[in-house]
């Protein structure tokens, strides 16, 4: 067999998965390795690269590239990975801590207002398109020339999750547009390059010479290497794409590409996508690069939604094996009412990212009687999700962003109840592709890309709408209520949370 094959590989928060594809999109083989994530501190988030990243991605080659396949077979590989992330790397490219992750991690607060008070916040936004949130990379670098100096002192590279993947296999330093846009205010979006304009109040006396390359995430970084290949199994010289994000592989791999076309990504975290044909910078959300080469996304994220249910199980449902639990619970909801009977609540359990932007937001639920159950409380977290996903919708439309299909995507969107709760909730239809493998099918497609197999148009081969989860009409009036109830909610406990955040550290 000649090299006609295509691998993605996405490193998620709670899982890495890996596909092996044909170019006209047919699934050969995939694989699926769950990993965790650590803890250190109250909101420290961190995994480790080498032990989960690195070590995922090696063993998920090494099972796709068995029996009837090997790497002789591979056309082409791209990687996706949590992110935007930060992790220092020595002059050898060694990581020297553990990766510290996306907005879930909001260990950057004090940097946030040291930049805001040195630089200016109308500033920052006028340079960067965004506001600096926990989501961005530039207070959380600063966060580590502080806090961590001998490890500063010792880097070499500042990079990210999939970047660090794609350096493993190549040997090279690239990051793609979307994740470099939030390592504000480090990165011009017009002008598409790193800038030192604004460089030293984050890295000091270093310079940009810290940073990877840029290029876009469909592009080539380089060719898989002698090492590489040895540990993975791959054949030495196949193409590498540049890689990007999790969530924007994952928008890839349903075909929201266009114009108009919002993802929403049902993950650990519920992440939204919007292609723009020109940006719409907005305070409240976040403008990045798309996934083909002059793209404009408007980008969005919740950060407790699936890692929401995911406790729920672990604390709530402990009789069943996991699997179980989830049929178990998303049952029992399905038995509850709109409303869940009275419950309100407010998703925050990790602060909260767009549009509020609060990292010391915490998680409330209001109007627990005696008569609840724990049905009640699972569905009203499902309902909670779905206005968060209702206020992010609204602030795109606000800004004048033109959202004219909305597609589904991810774990959470395999249950049918909570996406109809939240078409219920929003208002708004969302189609649903006949293949949801994820972010590492959307990989593969971008491996074709680099290694020039597939051009843009391949991608309506590969992509297929199979249902439309229509809205309801008979709850609208209630939800309607409820929703304004939940933006309520968030305003007037604010000042209790916020007090209770710090005295938790």
């Amino acid at each position: 067999m000649s090299a006609e094959l295509l691998v993605g590989i996405d490193v998620g928060t709670y899982s890495s998965k890996g596909v092996l594809v044909s170019l006209d999109g047919q699934i050969l083989r995939q694989h699926v390795i769950p990993h965790g994530i650590s803890l250190p501190a109250p909101g420290h988030v961190e995994q480790d690269a080498e032990e989960v990243w690195w070590a995922d991605t090696v063993a998920l080659l090494r099972e796709l590239l068995s029996g009837p396949y090997s790497g002789a077979d591979v056309a082409g590989i791209a990687l996706s990975a949590i992110g935007p992330t930060l992790l220092p790397l020595d002059r050898e490219g060694r990581p020297l801590r553990p990766g510290i992750l996306y907005g879930v991690d909001t260990r950057g607060g004090a940097q946030i207002d040291a930049l805001q008070a040195e630089i200016g916040e109308e500033a920052i936004f006028a340079h960067s398109g965004m506001a600096l949130t926990s989501q961005a990379i530039g207070p959380k670098m600063r966060w580590l020339r502080e806090r961590e100096p001998e490890v500063w002192a010792r880097t070499r590279t500042l990079t990210t999750a999939s970047s660090y993947l794609t350096f493993r296999l190549t040997g090279r330093h690239v990051m793609d547009h979307h994740t470099a846009a939030h390592s504000m205010p480090l990165y011009d979006p017009r002008a598409r390059t790193w800038s030192a304009g604004f460089a030293p109040p984050v890295l000091g006396d270093r310079g940009l010479e810290l940073l990877p390359d840029l290029a876009w995430s469909e592009e080539l970084a380089g060719y898989v290497t002698a090492e590489a290949a040895a540990q993975t199994g791959l054949r030495e010289g196949t193409p590498v794409a540049v890689g990007t994000v999790d969530a924007l592989s994952e928008a890839v791999s349903v075909g929201a590409v266009n114009p108009g076309d919002l993802m929403i990504m049902y993950g650990s975290t519920t992440f939204f996508v919007l292609v723009q044909e020109a940006p719409t910078p907005d305070p409240r959300v976040w403008t990045v690069g798309g996934a083909f080469a002059g793209q404009h996304n408007l980008a969005a994220g919740m950060s407790t939604t699936g890692s929401l249910t995911r406790w729920f199980v672990d604390e709530l449902a402990r009789e069943h094996p996991t699997g179980e639990a989830y049929n178990v619970l998303f049952t029992e909801a399905a038995g509850i009412a709109p409303g869940a009977d009275g419950l309100l609540l407010l998703p925050y359990f990790s602060g909260e990212r767009t549009p509020i932007n609060d990292p010391r937001a915490r998680g409330v639920i209001a109007g627990l009687t005696l008569a609840h159950t724990r049905a009640h409380l699972f569905r009203a977290v499902l309902e909670g999700v779905g206005y968060g996903i209702r206020q992010n919708i609204e602030a795109f439309r606000d800004l004048g962003a033109d959202v004219r299909r909305i597609v589904a995507v991810g774990g959470g969107a395999r249950t049918r109840t909570w996406l109809q709760i939240v078409s219920d909730i929003s208002g708004e239809a969302q189609v649903l592709p006949g293949r949801t493998v994820g972010a590492s099918y959307g990989d593969a497609f971008l491996a074709g890309r680099a290694a020039g197999f597939l051009g843009p148009e391949d991608l309506n081969r590969w992509v297929k709408i199979a249902d439309t989860i229509q809205p309801n009409a008979a709850p609208k009036a209630d939800y309607d209520r409820l929703y304004g109830l939940y933006r309520d909610l968030y305003v007037q406990t604010r000042p209790t949370v916020h007090a209770l955040s710090r005295s938790a550290g």
